[in-house]
């Protein structure tokens, strides 16, 4: 038989990963996106969806949004949008097909710095199938790990080329693709140090002492001109320019982190080195038995001090043999070290988010410990007269059963629903994914079970701002407005520039008649967000009395303001402006805004309550009399009108409007005390105790209401 040449053999071995890879990923180009990060990273993303536009690409290279800066991620999503738009299969195949690059690009480089073809292969099957792995390609937000590897792929290619044949060009390269791997994600910062370790292992260009191949010393196939013996330091030296890089990086992503999900300073730090030493041997465990797999680990209450004491004493176990066969078998010092730093940025010492360990973040360091065991194992068994036909099982019975393993595990993936229920299966006291789950349930109308979602997370963790919010959505959305009142209330003291709390505050407090709080919150939400749409909408539907349901809803994406110069424009102008005190220059606003469009009703209010303010009660009246011709059902402006005529006098009129406008809004707390005042001038002093009790029993904190009532009672001679 002839023996199977080069070129062939490793066409075959580079269809065999293409084959395995897509036989077990495929099924991603039917599943949907997820309700974690999907939503800022695509979904719900203005500036992704919209495409590559001018306007995206520098928001792409500006912004830290997500609290990272990763502007080629971004662009990659928006050209996704461009393509697909909002079809999930689209971006789910193209996170497929940079794995599959990166499948291919990894076997290269290591037959190439090896050229050992086959275990090479191993090592990308490995990569390619492993259910740790699944997260970062199946997860569309994960898109930062499959392109940012792509570059450190390219990299490590541009830089073995480098060291065959050493010049500017080749160096230039090197740096380029490590600045575009920076670019798609931070974690690359490890650059120098994995090179570093190639530089020992496999390329030889750093020798300690005794052999550094497990190959024929002599056969400089792989590495060639550049593959001379150099001291540490110089080979130091020579990547200073990638270190620098790398300290940029890590500039940019605290400065991008600092306000991140979860500071710095939120967990002690003894606290994170204690999970850290934990993450390392639980990453490995779940390796070798991937198990319990789930989009989100919390943190637990307490790390037991067994586990502690166990993984560090397994780490320093592991470490020093691999110090020891260093000679021998210097592929497991490599692998090892490449294993331990490449986890360094991600391991948890720098804390964002509430994850204590994460299955993506093994996308890359699970490579060190791949190659460690595909090289060291079949040196061990050399001199075993069957070794070849026992690897060559045990091989194939390892890709089998992670395919078998890979295909189960990715089908939790299909949507929401599948892969937070799985995550609540495999987990305990996980509030992150009980306030998605709770969310995901909301969007299909299950406000019942949300709730009941949001609550288990609040018992988790009493102080998460996210699950509150959602649930006094929720809450809302069921028509209990008392209780999303208590939900929203409780959330702003920690959460006081939160716009949307104050605008869905506002909504609330509306539907139960206590219009003048509402307006208080509109306006506050204007302030912190002054193109807060729904906002100034709502304020507009508060000031002219409106009491429409309107159910709440979590805030999307802003929508940018008028033009203006129109009519709307003028009057949002005039709205900011009164809202904030300065109701002189917001006169001509509201001016201009009915000179353009004289039936704007919400001018004509606006002016009146200046007016009222100024009491300039004629042109007061005047104005609420022209808003009331328009639109005659708007139970504030009828309120106005009959507080205007009432301090002209004019108490009958005044009263048909308290009136009328409680025939509107009969849980109009303001109308009711209004109405009273009317009515005890006019010595109906029975009456005006009947309603101002009604406005105390529809608003408990009315201390307008409170007075006027205790002022009556003393008259009547009764106490309260």
């Amino acid at each position: 038989m002839h023996k199977l040449k080069p070129i062939h053999r490793d066409l075959i071995i580079s269809f065999f990963l293409v084959l395995v890879t897509a036989a077990v990923f495929w099924q991603v180009s039917s599943f949907d996106f997820v309700r974690y990060d999907d939503d800022k990273y695509v979904t719900e993303n203005r500036h992704v969806q919209a495409g590559l536009t001018r306007g995206g690409i520098a928001w792409a290279f500006l912004s830290v949004y997500a609290n990272n800066w990763h502007p080629l991620t971004w662009l990659s999503h928006m050209l996704d949008c461009q393509l697909f738009a909002a079809n999930p299969a689209g971006h789910h195949l193209t996170n497929l097909f940079f794995h599959i690059i990166n499948t291919f690009l990894l076997f290269l480089i290591l037959k190439r710095m090896t050229d050992f073809p086959w275990r090479s292969a191993f090592v990308a099957a490995l990569f390619a199938i492993h259910p740790l792995h699944i997260e970062s390609v199946a997860w569309v937000a994960e898109r930062k790990d499959v392109l940012s590897t792509l570059f450190f792929m390219l990299t490590i290619w541009a830089y073995v080329r480098y060291v065959e044949h050493p010049g500017i060009y080749r160096y230039l390269a090197i740096l380029l693709f490590f600045a575009l791997g920076l670019m798609s994600k931070p974690m690359l910062v490890t650059m120098p140090f994995v090179l570093l370790l190639l530089d020992f292992w496999p390329l030889g260009r750093l020798h300690l002492e005794g052999p550094v191949f497990n190959r024929d010393p002599n056969d400089m196939k792989a590495v060639g001109d550049g593959n001379e013996k150099r001291s540490g330091m110089g080979l130091i030296i020579e990547k200073i320019p990638l270190f620098i890089l790398s300290g940029a990086s890590i500039c940019v992503t605290l400065f991008a982190q600092w306000s991140g999900i979860a500071p710095i300073v939120s967990l002690p730090f003894a606290t994170r080195i204690s999970n850290a030493l934990v993450s390392y041997i639980s990453y490995m465990g779940k390796m070798i038995w991937p198990a319990d797999l789930a989009v989100f680990y919390p943190y637990p209450d307490v790390i037991p001090s067994w586990q502690i004491s166990v993984s560090s004493l397994l780490l320093i176990l592991i470490t020093a043999v691999a110090v020891r066969l260093r000679r021998r078998y210097p592929c497991v010092i490599a692998g090892w070290l490449w294993y331990l730093g490449t986890l360094v940025p991600v391991i948890g010492l720098v804390q964002v988010g509430y994850q204590s360990m994460a299955d993506r973040y093994t996308y890359l360091p699970m490579i060190g410990l791949f190659v460690a065991i595909a090289w060291a194992v079949p040196d061990l068994l050399a001199r075993w007269r069957f070794h070849r036909i026992a690897l060559t099982a045990l091989a194939a019975c390892v890709i089998a059963a992670l395919m078998t393993v890979s295909l189960f595990q990715i089908r939790y993936w299909q949507n929401s629903m599948t892969l937070f229920a799985r995550a609540l299966g495999v987990t305990k006291n996980n509030f992150v994914v009980e306030t998605n789950m709770g969310a995901s349930l909301a969007e299909q109308g299950k406000f019942g079970e949300a709730i009941a979602h949001y609550q288990e997370a609040l018992r988790i963790k009493p102080e998460d701002f996210e699950a509150r919010y959602n649930l006094a959505n929720a809450l809302a959305r069921q028509g209990k407005m008392e209780e999303a009142v208590s939900h929203y209330a409780a959330i702003l003291p920690t959460q006081p520039d939160a716009a949307a709390v104050h605008n869905n505050m506002g909504i609330a407090l509306s539907q139960l008649g206590r219009t003048d709080e509402a307006i208080d919150h509109f306006r506050e939400a204007l302030r912190i967000k002054p193109d807060f749409q729904d906002a100034g909408s709502n304020l507009e539907t508060a000031l002219m009395g409106q009491t429409r349901t309107k159910k709440p809803v979590p805030e999307k994406v802003a929508i940018q303001p008028a033009d203006p110069n129109s009519a709307e424009g003028q009057l949002r102008t005039g709205l900011s402006l009164f809202q904030a005190g300065r109701a002189d220059e917001a006169i001509p606003k509201f001016e201009e805004a009915l000179r353009l469009n004289p039936k704007l009703v919400a001018a004509h209010i606006s002016l009146g309550l200046i007016m009222a303010q100024k009491r300039n009660l004629d042109k007061a009246i005047d104005h609420f009399r022209k808003a009331l011709k328009i639109k005659p059902d708007i139970a504030e402006a009828h309120n106005s009108l009959g507080v205007a005529l009432t301090y002209k006098g004019a108490l009958d009129e005044a009263v048909e409007h308290f009136e009328t406008a409680l025939k509107i809004n009969p849980r109009f707390a303001k109308a009711h005390n209004s109405l009273a005042v009317a009515l005890a001038q006019q010595g109906r002093t029975d009456e005006a105790i009947s309603h101002l009790r009604k406005a105390l029993q529809l608003q408990p904190d009315y201390e307008e209401a409170k007075k006027n009532l205790n002022i009556l009672l003393n008259m009547q001679g009764k106490s309260s």
